[in-house]
C-alpha cells in the first residue's frame, strides 16, 4: 500500500522531472529555432551605397532607381537620402518602398536629357482622352518623382525637392510635349495608401503634386513654394490634407479637380483640409527662405495661390471639409462644377483672408461641359460656409455666387461672415448687368465689375445670409446684394453700410424673399419681386 507521504513524494519528483524536461526541450527548440532563422533582410537603402554621389553635378538617376528596385524585391523599406545634392530625372516609386529625404538633402529635378541619352526623363504615357483636359492631366510619367497602380508608399522629409529642370507647361523654358522633358515635381495615378509628409517643394513645375486616382491619400506639414499648381487632387477618395504652407503666385495652391483623364468621371470626395496656408503674393523661394519678399510691381502676377474647386470637373466633388485655414495676398475661395459634375455636401468654416485680389466667395454652376458629348449640366448644392473674415479686398468684385438660366445653384447658407472691402464703388458700376458667360472658362474676373459689393446672387434657390458684415474703407454707392432669379432667400442680422439713394438689396425676379434683423432695412417679407430696391 502507498502510504499518502510517498504518493506526495513521488508526485513533487515526477513533476520536478517533467519541468526540468520542458525547459530542457524549451532550450534545444530555441537552438534548433536560432540555428535555422535566416539573417533578417535589411530596411533601409541609402542611396549612396547604390552609386549616387550626392554632390548635384552628377546624375543620380539610376543609383536612386536601383535602390528603389531592390527595396522593392526585399519586401518593402526605406530609401535613404543622406545631406546631398542629387541630380535627377524621372524616379520611379514602387510598392511598399518610402523615400526619406534627410535634414540637408535635396532631390533636383536636371535640364531634359539630351536625345538619346539613358539617364532621362521617362516619356509621357498615351492617353485617350487629350482634348478633356490639360496637357499635364493627361501624363503622369513625365515627372520627377511618379507611380502607378502602386500602394503603401510614402514620401518623407525634412529635405527638398527642388524641380529646377521642370516645365511648368507653357511661356520661356522646355516644352512640356518634347520628349525627355520633366513637367511635375511628383505625380500619382491609381495609386491608395499614400503619405506626403514634413517636406519642401520648390519650383515644382505645372504640379508640385499631381494625385489622380489616388484613394487613402495623407499630405502633411509639407512646404510649397512654386511656379505653378501647388497641389492637385484629382480624382481621389479619402483624402487628409494639413499643415501645409502653399505659395503659388501664378496658379492655384490647394486644388481640388475631378477630370477624364483616367477615362471615366471619378468623383473627388471623402476630403479634408485643414490648419493650411495659401498665397500668391512672395517672390518664389521665399516663402522656403522665411525673407517673404513682395513682388515690386514690376511684372503682371497673377496672385492666383487659392484653394479651388476645379476647373476640371468631369466627376464631381462631395463631402469635403476645409477648416481654419488662412489666405493671404491671393483669389478667394473658389468653387466650380462647370463640365456636368455633381458639386454637393461642402462645409468650410474657419477661413481668414487678408489683401484678396478678387472674390472672396466665389460658387459657380456653369456650361462650359469639355468632356464627352451629351453630357448633361451638373448641379451646385448643399454648402456651408461659416467664420470667415476677409480683409482688404478689391472693391470691383464683391462676392458672387452664380448658376445659369435653368440650371440654379441650390441650397447655400452664409453665416458668421465679415468682409471688409476698398470701396469706391459707383451708380454706373451699380447699373451693371453682367453676361450669363454660360460656357466661358470660370474665373471670378469673367463678369467684369460687378454691380454689387457685397454678393452678386443669380440663378439660386434657398439661399441663406446670417450674421453677415459688409464694411467699404470709402463710400460705395453700389447695393450691398443684387439678386436676379432667386427663389426662397433668406437673409438674418445684415450688417452694411448705407449711402445716401443706394439701396442696401437690388430685387430681379426673386420670390419668397424674408429679411429680418438687417440694419438700414425694414423686416420684410416679399412673395414675388419683377423689380424693387429695399
Amino acid at each position: 500500500m502507498f502510504t499518502e507521504s510517498k504518493l506526495r513524494r513521488d508526485f513533487l519528483k515526477g513533476a520536478g522531472t517533467g519541468l526540468a524536461g520542458t525547459a530542457l526541450a524549451a532550450t534545444v527548440g530555441q537552438g534548433t529555432a536560432a540555428a535555422s532563422t535566416p539573417e533578417p533582410k535589411p530596411t533601409s537603402f541609402n542611396v549612396r551605397a547604390f552609386g549616387a554621389a550626392g554632390d548635384g553635378k552628377s546624375l543620380d538617376t539610376m543609383a536612386v532607381n536601383k535602390a528603389i528596385t531592390v527595396a522593392a524585391a526585399a519586401g518593402g523599406g526605406t530609401v535613404q537620402f543622406p545631406a546631398g545634392s542629387y541630380l535627377c530625372r524621372s524616379i520611379r516609386l514602387m510598392s511598399n518602398v518610402d523615400l526619406y529625404f534627410d535634414q540637408g538633402s535635396t532631390v533636383i529635378a536636371a535640364d531634359p536629357s539630351a536625345p538619346g541619352e539613358i539617364d532621362c526623363y521617362d516619356l509621357a504615357e498615351p492617353t485617350n482622352w487629350p482634348d478633356y483636359q490639360d496637357y499635364g492631366h493627361c501624363h503622369w510619367h513625365n515627372s520627377l518623382f511618379w507611380g502607378e497602380e502602386i500602394h503603401d508608399i510614402a514620401i518623407l522629409g525634412p529635405g527638398l525637392i527642388w524641380g529646377k529642370g521642370l516645365s511648368k507647361g507653357y511661356g520661356p523654358g522646355p516644352v512640356a510635349e518634347h520628349p525627355g522633358v520633366g513637367n511635375k515635381a511628383i505625380a500619382l495615378k491609381n495609386c491608395h495608401n499614400v503619405i506626403l509628409r514634413d517636406f519642401a517643394i520648390l519650383h515644382g513645375g505645372h504640379f508640385g503634386i499631381l494625385a489622380t486616382g489616388v484613394d487613402n491619400l495623407t499630405i502633411d506639414n509639407l512646404r510649397v513654394d512654386t511656379n505653378r499648381d501647388g497641389m492637385d487632387v484629382d480624382c481621389c477618395r479619402n483624402v487628409r490634407i494639413s499643415n501645409c504652407y502653399v505659395n503659388s503666385p501664378w496658379d492655384d495652391g490647394i486644388c481640388l479637380k475631378s477630370c477624364y483623364g483616367l477615362g471615366w468621371a471619378k468623383p473627388t470626395e471623402f476630403v479634408t483640409i485643414a490648419n493650411c496656408y495659401v498665397s500668391g503674393c512672395f517672390v518664389e523661394g521665399t516663402l522656403l527662405d522665411g525673407t517673404y519678399k513682395r513682388f515690386d510691381g514690376k511684372e503682371h502676377i497673377p496672385h492666383t495661390g487659392r484653394i479651388k474647386f476645379g476647373t476640371e470637373s468631369n466627376g464631381g466633388f462631395r463631402n469635403i471639409t476645409i477648416s481654419n485655414c488662412v489666405f493671404e495676398g491671393c483669389q478667394g475661395l473658389a468653387l466650380e462644377s462647370v463640365d456636368g459634375a455633381l458639386l454637393e455636401d461642402i462645409t468650410i468654416t474657419n477661413i481668414s483672408m487678408r489683401d484678396i485680389i478678387s472674390a472672396p466667395i466665389f460658387l459657380r454652376l456653369g456650361a462650359r461641359m469639355r468632356g464627352p458629348a451629351n453630357t448633361p449640366v451638373g448641379t451646385l448644392k448643399r454648402v456651408v460656409i461659416s467664420n470667415l473674415v476677409c480683409s482688404n479686398c478689391v472693391p470691383g468684385l464683391g462676392s458672387i455666387i452664380a448658376g445659369i438660366p435653368g440650371h440654379s445653384i441650390e441650397d447655400v447658407t452664409i453665416s458668421h461672415v465679415q468682409i471688409y472691402h476698398q470701396g469706391g464703388g459707383t451708380k454706373e458700376e451699380a447699373a451693371l448687368e453682367p453676361k450669363e458667360m454660360e460656357k466661358a472658362y470660370p474665373e471670378p474676373t469673367q463678369f467684369g465689375h460687378m454691380p454689387s459689393h457685397g454678393f452678386y446672387v443669380r440663378h439660386a434657390q434657398g439661399i441663406r445670409f446670417d450674421d453677415v458684415e459688409i464694411v467699404a474703407a470709402k463710400p460705395d454707392l453700389r447695393p450691398a446684394f443684387v439678386l436676379d432669379d432667386v427663389r426662397d432667400a433668406d437673409f438674418f442680422r445684415i450688417r452694411v453700410p448705407r449711402e445716401p439713394d443706394t439701396p442696401v438689396f437690388a430685387l430681379r425676379n426673386v420670390e419668397n424673399l424674408a429679411i429680418h434683423m438687417c440694419k438700414s432695412v425694414p423686416d420684410t417679407e416679399l412673395p414675388k419681386a419683377e423689380k424693387a430696391v429695399l
